[in-house]
């Protein structure tokens, strides 16, 4: 039986293939729906971008929702100097046919986790935490329900990326994402520590350009777009894939290893607001509330993607 997952994303460049990498593997994952949430780009830009890429994939019975347009207490934090004006740029996708559907997405994800036998669905966070956040708010009772809730999130030995000291999707609402962290559901978290070492160098992205199909043609147009800013900002081989990391977890995890350890996030401090503090080493006897990924091997991962995505239209 293919694991039941929910998606929750802001889709940018590496939210699409982590997206498209879950719509290409039925035989594991079925997706249950995609929700949209103000991150990389606002609300509408993020819904309308799901809709394109599951009409790249030609999977079009995948219900898209559109969720929080904003963090529970802060103002939006974008990152267009990313991800271009409409958070997807560089894949030169139609504007799409298909159309949100009407329920607000978090009152999908409680529905469809409350209706669901108990630790059958799994959530997948690619965006920041509010969607799932506020759902925990307004049902508690889903996080006891849950399978598992894997994130694309946070930093601990990398540090942050969009401040000194926090990853993006982490400081957009770290209130969120402290409430995610301490709701009792098994977390695994995928931070920069590890997506800093699935990197796009040019022969990865030659083997996406040669899988001959538009799905490949889309990412190498996307990523290459994308990739500018953090080769300028690295100076490395390539551009970190950060989102796809949460997918390949659930295909397969014996590429990553880590260790369960506590993790929390700073909400107080303006100087390190969002900073993801992971107990690694177990210094302190708090709770182990997350599996906490550090590394990864980086070849596999895009045998894993090329291999699934060339199944795509």
């Amino acid at each position: 039986m293919p694991r039941k997952i929910i998606i929750d994303s802001d889709p940018g460049q590496d939210d699409a293939v982590a997206i498209l990498l879950a719509l290409a593997s039925p035989e594991e994952l079925d997706v249950l729906g995609i929700v949209a949430v103000a991150g990389n780009v606002g609300l509408a830009r993020n819904a309308k971008n799901a809709l394109r890429i599951v009409e790249l994939a030609g999977r079009t019975d995948i219900p898209v929702f559109a969720g929080c347009p904003g963090p529970m207490m802060r103002k939006l934090v974008t990152a267009e100097h990313v991800h271009g004006d409409t958070g997807l740029d560089g894949s030169n996708l139609p504007d799409p046919v298909k159309t949100l559907e009407d329920r607000h997405g978090v009152d999908f994800l409680i529905e469809t986790v409350m209706s669901a036998p108990e630790n059958t669905v799994t959530l997948c966070a690619l965006g920041p935490l509010t969607n799932i956040a506020t759902a925990l708010v307004k049902e508690p009772r889903i996080a006891a329900r849950l399978e598992e809730i894997v994130l694309m999130g946070g930093a601990y030995f990398e540090v942050g990326n969009i401040t000194p000291a926090a990853e993006f999707n982490i400081y957009v609402d770290p209130e969120a994402a402290a409430t995610v962290f301490a709701c009792g559901a098994p977390v695994t978290v995928m931070p920069l520590d590890v997506t800093h070492k699935m990197l796009t160098t040019p022969g990865r992205m030659k083997a996406f350009r040669d899988l001959g199909n538009r799905t490949g043609a889309a990412i190498a147009g996307m990523l290459s777009f994308s990739e500018h800013f953090d080769l300028q900002k690295y100076g490395w081989d390539g551009a970190p894939l950060h989102d796809p990391c949460v997918t390949a977890w659930l295909l397969a995890p014996d590429i990553f290893s880590g260790r369960q350890c506590n993790v929390e996030i700073e909400t107080a401090s303006e100087l390190t607001r969002g900073m993801t503090v992971a107990d690694y080493w177990l210094i302190t006897d708090k709770p182990r509330n997350a599996m906490f990924i550090r590394d990864g091997d980086a070849d596999a991962f895009y045998r894993l993607l090329t291999e699934r995505l060339a199944r795509l239209p």
